[in-house]
């Protein structure tokens, strides 16, 4: 599971960081398509007690299971806290979606072990996987 064909082909279990109930916003769409897909999806928002009838954490490091991959909405800047979090919770990849971009959250991420991605959408991946 080191590139990001690999990654969708195999994960199970998708925490989505900074995951909104708000059907208008991009990190709803993304997750409501992996779930329909059959993932299970975590939600990881502290705003929200819960989204797609899911407990929502506040962060990865307090999930309770094993998560495999880490798809992050946040700013930039956010990143490196949700890095390290998941790198405590022996997650296996980190994920940054398309248009995020942040060199402290990969050093973090390979440094801890993680497979890291950056600057890709999942659900894009996704669907071009069905293509092909």
């Amino acid at each position: 599971m080191n590139d990001p064909e690999s990654i969708i082909k195999e994960a199970k279990t998708i925490a989505v960081v900074g995951l909104s109930d708000d059907p208008e916003k991009y990190s709803h769409e993304v997750a409501s398509y992996l779930k329909e897909q059959g993932y299970r999806i975590i939600p990881v928002n502290p705003n929200y007690e819960e989204v797609f009838g899911d407990h929502a954490y506040d962060t990865v490091d307090q999930i309770p299971e094993q998560v495999d991959v880490v798809d992050v909405f946040l700013p930039p800047d956010k990143t490196p806290n949700v890095a390290e979090d998941a790198v405590n919770a022996g997650v296996k990849v980190l994920w940054l979606q398309e248009g995020i971009e942040n060199e402290e959250a990969r050093r973090i991420a390979e440094e801890g072990g993680l497979v890291f991605v950056q600057d890709r959408c999942m659900k894009q991946t996704h669907e071009g996987l069905q293509k092909s």
